[in-house]
């Protein structure tokens, strides 16, 4: 399988993006990964890269996007941190890949029993994670049920997968609110912007298209 070169990712539209990215992951979860020289994709991309797809998600050690999407080298812009936030550093990295560098989606993907969610959950204070943690918050807050304290932390898988839900949610409205250009573009259907949940126990991605 080669790379994608400038021809190939011009024909690419925003839906076919994201069909690419679930017949990736329908691969990966039947063990069925694409027959691709790693080496090979190496040698096409050293003049220039042409990724199709920008994937924000957490820095998990199971949710690797190239692998669960069963994608090559040079396939995607793949941006991590952990609770799949956004920044400026990464909306301007996102504003690269899409503007710049032609991809056509932008995927926000949680995944179920992320770590950096249980830990907005509960309120956990630990450095510079203290920070990290408070970008999430609002995300627990959003999510009104269940109402009983007890009940609204790390331990209530539950209430964690339901805050990781709503975090992918409030990042996309992030994305729209606090980047001008990438709002453009997907006013005028040159990109799109939606989100996913991973699930790590069956290696499943779900996605939020609306």
């Amino acid at each position: 399988m080669k790379a994608y070169t400038k021809e190939t990712q011009a024909l690419i539209t925003p839906k076919k993006a994201i069909e690419l990215l679930k017949e990736g992951n329908i691969r990966f979860q039947n063990k069925m990964g694409s027959d691709r020289d790693l080496l090979e994709q190496m040698s096409d991309t050293k003049s220039g890269q042409f990724p199709f797809a920008t994937i924000l998600s957490c820095i998990d050690s199971r949710v690797s996007s190239e692998l669960i999407f069963d994608q090559g080298i040079g396939d995607i812009f793949s941006a991590r941190v952990a609770g799949n936030f956004v920044n400026e550093d990464i909306l301007g990295s996102m504003e690269f890949a899409c503007k710049l560098a032609g991809t056509k989606l932008v995927l926000v993907l949680g995944h179920t029993s992320c770590g950096a969610v249980k830990g907005a959950c509960d309120d956990a204070k630990l450095g510079n994670l203290t920070a990290l943690i408070s970008r999430i918050k609002p995300a627990v807050n959003a999510v009104t049920q269940p109402a009983d304290a007890s009940l609204r932390t790390s331990k209530n898988i539950d209430f964690v997968n339901e805050v990781a839900v709503k975090n992918v949610q409030m990042t996309i409205d992030n994305i729209r609110k606090d980047s001008e250009v990438l709002r453009e573009m997907e006013s005028n259907d040159e990109i799109m912007i939606v989100g996913g949940m991973y699930d790590i126990s069956n290696g499943k991605v779900t996605f939020f298209e609306s």
